[in-house]
Order: C-alpha cells, then sequence, then structure tokens
C-alpha cells in the first residue's frame, strides 16, 4: 500500500495523522454501487464511521444516502448536499432539538426505538404541523457473533422494540396523527464476518413480516442496517469487502413485497481500509517479557483497542533490522489501557521509526479525544 515516495513523505511530516487512500475509498464506492443495483437496493453511509469532509464528499458524489445517530450528523449530512430524501435518523436517545431538525428538513424517516420516543415525535410535528415518516426498530432477537459491545440486536441490548411490545405500539400508533408509518428498521451489530448471521436476520424479518401481514399494515421500506465487517489481519489482501456475496444473501432469503424497497446502512465495510494512523517511535523501553515500542499516538487518536480490545495490523514503515523483535505497542497516555497491541513482532525498532496502523478509517479519527489536553490529528490523503 505504501510506496517508498508516500513514505518519504511521511517523514516530513508532524505525527502522529491520519493518512487517507482516496483512490482505494472510490474503488470500494464502485464495488458497493455497482453490487447494490443489482438488486435495486438503497445504501445509507453510517456517518457515525468517520465524518472526514474529503471521505463525505466522495461518498455523497457517489449516490449514497446518510444513516445519522445525531441531529450534528443529520446537519452535517445536509451541509454536504446529501438529499433530504434519503437521510434516516437512528438512534435510541434523540433529543427534541435534534428531533425538530430532522422535521424542519423533511428526512426521509426517523428509525424510532420506542412508545415514548414516538410519542414526542409526534408532539413536536404537531407543533410543526409536519407529518413525520417513521420505520419502527425491531429487535429481532438474532445473535450476530460479534464483540458482545457491538451487538445491539439481542433483547438484552438498550436497542429497538421487542416482538412482545409491538401490539401495544401499533395501538398506540392509531392515536398519533402525525406520524406515518413506512417501515421496518433492523440493526443486529457491526463487524459481523459471519455471513450466517445475515441469513439469520432474512429469515427473522420474514417472521415479523407476516405478524404486520396479518394485520393488514402496509410497510414500503424495509431497513436491514448494516454490520458488514473488514479483514483486519489482512488489509492488502481484503482491501475491498465481498459486497456482492453480502447483497445476494438478502436477495437469496429475505422475501420482499412488489411494492416495497430494500435499505442498509453500511459505515465500516465502505471507509475502514483506506485510513492509517500514522505514528512515530518516541522511545524503546525495556521491559520483563517484552520491550516497550512508545509511540506518539495513543487511545485517544484510536480508542477502539482500549475500547473493545480490538485488533489492528501494526506495521513498521522504516526500520531496515534483518533482526525481528516482540513489543507491547503502547501510546503515550496516562492510562494501562493506551495499548495498541501486546508481543507484535516487528524489525528491531529505534527512535524516530515511523509506524503504521492499518484498518483505521472507521471509527479511529471520528472518535478521537482530547484527554490529557491531547492536540487534533491533522488528515492527508492520497488521489
Amino acid at each position: 500500500m505504501f510506496r517508498s515516495t508516500t513514505i518519504a513523505n511521511f517523514k516530513t511530516r508532524e505525527t502522529p495523522f491520519y493518512f487517507y487512500d482516496l483512490s482505494l475509498l472510490e474503488a470500494t464506492l464502485n464495488e458497493v454501487v455497482k453490487a447494490s443495483q443489482k438488486y435495486n437496493y438503497h445504501v445509507h453511509y453510517a456517518l457515525k464511521a468517520n465524518t472526514n469532509d474529503e471521505i463525505l464528499k466522495l461518498i455523497q458524489k457517489a449516490g449514497l444516502g446518510a444513516d445519522c445517530v445525531s441531529g450534528n450528523e443529520v446537519e452535517k449530512a445536509l451541509a454536504y448536499q446529501f438529499a433530504p430524501t434519503k437521510i434516516a435518523f437512528a438512534g435510541v436517545g434523540k433529543s427534541d432539538k435534534e428531533i425538530n431538525l430532522a422535521l424542519e428538513n423533511e428526512i426521509f424517516c426517523f428509525n424510532s426505538e420506542s412508545i415514548q420516543e414516538l410519542e414526542v415525535i409526534n408532539e413536536l410535528a404537531v407543533e410543526k404541523n409536519k407529518i413525520a415518516n417513521v420505520a419502527l426498530r425491531i429487535n429481532p432477537n438474532v445473535m450476530a457473533n460479534t464483540h458482545r459491545y457491538i451487538t445491539t440486536g439481542l433483547e438484552e441490548n438498550k436497542f429497538g422494540i421487542n416482538m412482545w411490545e409491538l401490539s401495544t405500539v401499533m395501538d398506540r400508533l392509531k392515536d398519533l396523527k402525525n406520524i406515518k408509518l413506512i417501515g421496518l428498521h433492523f440493526h443486529i451489530g457491526s463487524q459481523i464476518t459471519d455471513l450466517t448471521a445475515f441469513k439469520s436476520l432474512c429469515i427473522r424479518v420474514n417472521e415479523i413480516q407476516e405478524w404486520f401481514d396479518n394485520r393488514n399494515v402496509l410497510l414500503e421500506h424495509i431497513n436491514v442496517g448494516g454490520g458488514l465487517g473488514v479483514d483486519y489481519h489482512n488489509p492488502d489482501e481484503n482491501a475491498i469487502p465481498d459486497f456482492e456475496t453480502f447483497f445476494k444473501i438478502f436477495d437469496d432469503f429475505l422475501t420482499l413485497k412488489k411494492h416495497q424497497t430494500l435499505h442498509f446502512e453500511l459505515g465500516r465495510s465502505i471507509v475502514a481500509q483506506c485510513g492509517t494512523l500514522i505514528s512515530r517511535v518516541l522511545y524503546v523501553k525495556n521491559g520483563v517479557k517484552t520491550d516497550f515500542a512508545i509511540l506518539d499516538a495513543g487511545m485517544t487518536e484510536l480508542l477502539r483497542p482500549a475500547l473493545y480490545q480490538a485488533y489492528h495490523k501494526i506495521e513498521s514503515l522504516t526500520s531496515k533490522a534483518d533482526i525481528s523483535q516482540k513489543y507491547d505497542v503502547v501510546g503515550p497516555i496516562c492510562e494501562s489501557s493506551d495499548c495498541f497491541g501486546k508481543a507484535i513482532e516487528l524489525p528491531e525498532l529505534k527512535r524516530g521509526d515511523l509506524i503504521a496502523i492499518r484498518t483505521t478509517g472507521a471509527y479511529g479519527q471520528v472518535m478521537e479525544l482530547s484527554y490529557n489536553l491531547r492536540d487534533k490529528v491533522k488528515a492527508f490523503y492520497h488521489t
């Protein structure tokens, strides 16, 4: 991925910084669009994965919609000219201010997660003399086989409406005259690499659709969320996920009515591989079992390893050493959890060597912290 000329350019830049390969992003977007259009599916980009300006410009240009989970994300999507008719607003805790913003801009849909939220949306819509399009986020109780912190489709999770609540929800909707029910929304989790989980979701959605069919409820839109994982271990060999196989699962196993459209909310799978965190070795410190490679990047620039114990491939870009050594690769933050990886085998390192932490285009820069009064990092691009 990194040419010698690119690495030479890195040496002159202040570290840490994010490096984005926009040519890879464009190639990924081409694959997403080609594979989804084959089945007439609608893809909304999940802004929570990355809101970098240059990345949003390319995604909007590719024609994708936006999946937002905050009012500020809705506002940013509008600022980058995502069509309001392609903006879905999800999230378990929407504030009045956020709901009003979405109502004023007449977005495509609220993905609503509770009776209480439906009542508030209706109340605010009445005040504005607006009709709010709503999809009910249903908790399908499907295991995503991923990290427990990013599993969202089980009854024990805070997200969505449980099946045993549906009758009550539908009865209440009859009185909420400023809400128009247009569909159903599902999301079972993130970084899913076992695609059988999506087959299970399809089967469950079919069953839930029958519940609505039996009550003569017409639903125009089905939104099955996102969650498609990426290969963190082999970022060069598998730079672009297999979108064709992913979408085909839904074509094979999900039964849509003639009038229905299918929507997806993809984030990580679109942007993860195009981003790399570039850092510099500050010190190499002797340890008991392994030495410590202390970087100038820390959990403030990439939170995932501290938050989820997430794996990212770590590479040395400049060491020419013939021998290798194991290092605990850590940051400068005053927390023991500030560690990118333990016992990582790398060419022997010295102060000043450049390190690449791969597959950080999703949930990297967007989760940046100012803890320890750290400076915000810059981003650089390859086109």
